[in-house]
């Protein structure tokens, strides 16, 4: 079984291709990459690194030739996911992959997020449309994302945010990894949704007071409207769509529509996710250092 995994020199892609890595023969494994010299230390391990640019459909021909799964981890560029997957799609249904496994997210083919839910829902969809065996892994808000604002939080005492009393499972990066490792490396898995989620359900207040356990000074959580935090956005340099959509993150949140907890973690790799606390544990130092 030969396993490609795309977007490979990225922070997920990394960590999966490493946990790959320990769990089957490296000549198995196929990491695709714009950037090859980034995981030079992968193809000294054994694995094959092949050049492949999701804006360039043409680079991709070959990329997955002699692959029968293929992990097609999304990109972060909104907006033009779409095309960006579809393409990768195409030249893995053209190579003769008989299964794409694809990392997508919590109310895929939903309204909320803006653009995210509707990105993730289309290239489920353009999997299934070419006859390919598919698993969807909808992973949860990643927790790391949640540094950055216990950090801001740390500096100023106050938490600002439009999610209201909304809660969600942040999920650690490391553990959406071992999932993916885990299915890709294993049966039984076609034409399934995971949801991978962190343990627990935790609001803007709930980070608030965690912030402030860990590090000892105060944090106070300040609600804000849906407009105000796509303004806040722009006012730091974000065009006004794109601040739309990522205020889009909180409103779902409100909405309840990115609640899930599942065991899927648990039941894939045999261990529990890590909370959110452990994830800002880890990474104390930054949050007081970069305040």
């Amino acid at each position: 079984m030969t396993i490609a995994i795309t977007g490979a020199a990225g922070q997920l892609g990394r960590l999966t291709a490493q946990l790959v890595l320990d769990r089957v023969s490296a000549d198995e494994v196929v990491l695709v990459t714009r950037r090859p010299d980034e995981i030079a230390d992968l193809a000294d391990a054994g694995a094959t690194v092949r050049q492949g640019d999701f804006d360039d459909p043409s680079s991709l021909a070959g990329a997955f030739d002699g692959c029968e799964r293929v992990l097609l981890i999304s990109t972060d560029v909104l907006g033009n996911r779409v095309a960006q997957h579809t393409a990768t799609i195409d030249a893995a249904a053209a190579a003769g992959v008989g299964h794409v496994l694809y990392t997508s997210g919590e109310n895929a083919g939903g309204t909320l997020p803006l653009v995210v839910a509707h990105e993730h829902g289309a290239t489920e969809q353009a999997i299934r449309d070419r006859g390919l065996r598919w698993t969807a892994l909808r992973n949860g808000l990643y927790a790391e994302f949640q540094v950055g604002a216990a950090a801001r939080a740390f500096g100023s005492g106050r938490l600002v945010h439009n999610n209201g009393d909304g809660r969600t499972a942040y999920v650690s990066r490391e553990d959406c990894a071992a999932a993916a490792a885990a299915v890709l490396t294993t049966d039984g898995h076609e034409d399934r949704v995971y949801a991978i989620t962190g343990p627990e359900l935790v609001s803007q207040a709930d980070l608030a007071a965690l912030v402030a356990e860990i590090t000892g000074r105060p944090v106070e959580a300040i609600a804000i409207d849906d407009e105000a935090a796509a303004q806040a956005l722009v006012d730091v340099g974000l065009p006004p769509e794109m601040a739309r959509a990522y205020a889009s993150f909180g409103t779902a949140i409100r909405e309840g529509v990115l609640a899930t907890v599942s065991t899927a973690v648990h039941d894939l790799t045999g261990r529990e996710p890590r909370s959110l606390r452990e994830v800002l544990e880890a990474h104390r130092s930054e949050i007081e250092e970069s305040a």
